[in-house]
């Protein structure tokens, strides 16, 4: 079971921040923006994309257009190349899954752009689960869709306390600090790469 953001890729806010500062919006730090339009509702699936760039283009003080917004929206991913194929290895081996926290408009871009909705055997969307990590939800429902066996369940996030709720519910965890040591702890499980 694999996460995706600094997982897989590498965020950068920049674009988005910078394109609401050049239309006049006064922003404080990334987490406060993210606050203030509401990020975990729509990663969760209670705002739609388009009701989050509304929200975003709201915070601007001259009129920017829904379209130039979501370009910026999605425009913060560089790929790590190495976990991909690292994912796909695995899935030729073992059942491999997909459990992040993601709204439907990064969802939609990582698949259009870097297929990551091709890796493994399956995805868990947080929009789709309609919870997101830490919450133990979000694990019970990847355990029912995908059939998992908890103590049979490797898990590799990079946050710490992603991977103790994982752990409570009985998976094994990686907090993924890169390529290497991931790898290198996968092995530590006798996970065959």
């Amino acid at each position: 079971m694999f996460d995706i953001g600094w997982v897989f890729v590498r965020l950068n806010y920049r674009p988005i921040l910078g394109h609401l500062k050049a239309h006049g919006a006064e922003l404080g730090d990334r987490d406060a923006v993210m606050e203030r339009i509401g990020l975990a509702d729509h990663e969760c699936g209670r705002l739609p994309g388009r009701g989050l760039l509304e929200r975003l283009a709201a915070l601007a003080r001259q009129p920017v257009s829904l379209e130039e917004t979501h370009a910026h929206w999605v425009d913060m991913f560089e790929l790590e190349p190495a976990m991909v194929d690292l994912a796909h290895r695995l899935s030729e081996r073992h059942r491999v899954f997909l459990l992040s926290n993601i709204g439907d408009l990064h969802w939609a871009h990582l698949s259009r752009e870097y297929r990551l909705h091709a890796i493994g055997h399956g995805a868990l969307p947080s929009y789709l689960a309609g919870v997101m990590k830490p919450h133990a939800g979000i694990y019970a429902e990847a355990e029912r869709r995908f059939a998992l066996e908890p103590a049979a369940t490797v898990f590799i996030d990079d946050r710490a306390d992603n991977i103790a709720t994982a752990r409570a519910r009985g998976w094994r965890g990686i907090v993924h600090g890169g390529y290497h040591s991931t790898l290198t702890a996968l092995r530590d499980l006798e996970v065959a790469c």
